[in-house]
């Protein structure tokens, strides 16, 4: 997927936003810490990369503060790309050392759940309750937290989990995607020691969803070898990418591909006799109970089962 060439950057949108709100471009330039010489040029350059004028000319050529009828229209097609933004800095500050002086929660998980689950309730704690967050990203979540260096893990594994408390808080399927015109779309579907035959395009080994999906394939393909992969990736998007670009079918979790199933870019095929469904679980000491942001971490993440 190549890059966006007319998409304004983020401060330029943000600039926008704050003129339709305060109807001012000084206003607005003072909110984001611009000069308005400074915002100016930002406007400047928005107009360059839309190819068309988001503020109306005054008299002698002068922009006003008001926008322009498609000016009006970035600024709402801008709104989701924001959130979307604002959203994601939540994410992306859990990478970060604290820096401020206050005690931040460990938290430990791997690949899978860091990508899927923790976004969205790094998002409900800091429109709620507030509070900071650590990810500590590993392979065995459960140690972490055995070992101290983590208060709350996210584990993927099944089974008893010793010296563990433990409360599932987030379940899903995975599902064999092809893009349109793919020769499975359309069909009655696949089964187990098909699916085990198709060349997939996958994550690498130990990523993410590989580890269940390669237990089941070899679950289903019994004596028989399970097929090579097509193309090992690093993230999800890329297999979504690399999907919806004809590179073959792949199997991802719902949660990851839903959108695109649901607006036609990516179709799902059944698969019968074969499991592919993985449960997260939340980890914390036994003998413990968890408090402050912990407790509302787990609050959010089991829907309020944890109070």
């Amino acid at each position: 997927m190549a890059a966006p060439v007319h998409v304004p950057d983020l401060t330029g949108l943000a600039l926008l936003v704050a003129i339709a709100r305060t109807g001012n471009l000084g206003t607005a330039a003072h909110e984001l810490g611009l000069s308005v010489q400074a915002a100016t040029a930002r406007v400047r350059s928005v107009e360059q990369l839309v190819g068309t004028p988001v503020l109306e000319r005054g008299r002698r050529g002068r922009r006003s503060s008001r926008l322009t009828p498609r000016g009006v229209l970035l600024v709402e097609w801008a709104g989701p790309v924001l959130d979307a933004a604002h959203d994601l800095d939540a994410a992306v500050a859990t990478l970060r050392p604290p820096d401020d002086g206050t005690d931040a929660v460990v938290l430990a998980a791997g690949p899978t759940a860091a990508e899927s689950l923790l976004p969205g309730w790094l998002v409900e704690l800091r429109d709620g309750p507030g509070g900071r967050i650590t990810l500590l990203d590993t392979a065995d979540p459960a140690a972490a937290v055995r070992d101290g260096d983590a208060v709350v893990g996210i584990v993927e594994t099944g089974g008893p989990l010793d010296g563990l408390h433990a409360t599932t808080v987030a379940s899903d399927t995975l599902v064999l995607v092809v893009p349109p015109g793919h020769p499975l779309a359309g069909g009655p579907g696949i089964d187990g020691a098909g699916l085990a035959g198709t060349p997939l395009v996958s994550r690498r080994p130990e990523a993410g969803s590989r580890p269940v999906l390669d237990a089941a394939l070899r679950d289903a393909a019994g004596d028989s070898p399970v097929a090579a992969p097509i193309r090992e990736l690093a993230a999800d998007a890329a297999v979504r990418a690399a999907v919806r670009g004809g590179d073959g079918p792949a199997v991802l979790p719902r949660m990851v591909v839903a959108a695109d199933i649901a607006t036609g870019l990516l179709l799902e095929v059944p698969v019968h006799g074969v499991e592919l469904t993985r449960e997260f679980r939340a980890v914390w000491q036994q003998g413990t109970s968890p408090q402050g942001t912990a407790r509302d971490l787990l609050r959010i993440a089991t829907g309020g089962r944890i109070r």
